[in-house]
């Protein structure tokens, strides 16, 4: 589970390297970031990331790394469960926290597992 506090530290001291984007799951990014670091270019990006890191909610952070998407036990509530985490989800796509695929994605889960 990839937490938010790590990611903020791995982007303000090694952004430039693009460790951040390796642990965040992004390696063909962070393999970019790592070729072109004696650029400074990936140093300027990964600066970026990191407000980005930091302005980003605890809960947007989870759906978009994690998929954090918890349900209930009985079946009626795990419904309920699943038609919130659809509508959060809907919400991060809306202020665009997520891409379409992610959105795309983490939907089919859901409704998969409903």
């Amino acid at each position: 589970m990839k937490e938010k506090s790590i990611a903020i530290l791995l982007a303000f001291f090694l952004g430039a390297l693009g460790i951040h984007k390796f642990y965040l799951g992004y390696n063909l990014a962070g393999l970019l970031y790592l070729l072109f670091s004696w650029t400074f270019i990936p140093a300027i990006l990964a600066f970026f990331d990191f407000i980005g890191l930091i302005l980003m909610s605890e809960q947007a952070f989870q759906a978009k790394y994690n998929g954090a998407m918890l349900l209930g036990g009985n079946s009626q509530r795990a419904a309920k469960d699943v038609t919130g985490a659809l509508g959060d989800l809907k919400r991060l796509y809306d202020i665009g926290a997520i891409t379409a695929e992610e959105y795309e994605e983490k939907r089919q889960k859901l409704l998969k597992d409903l």
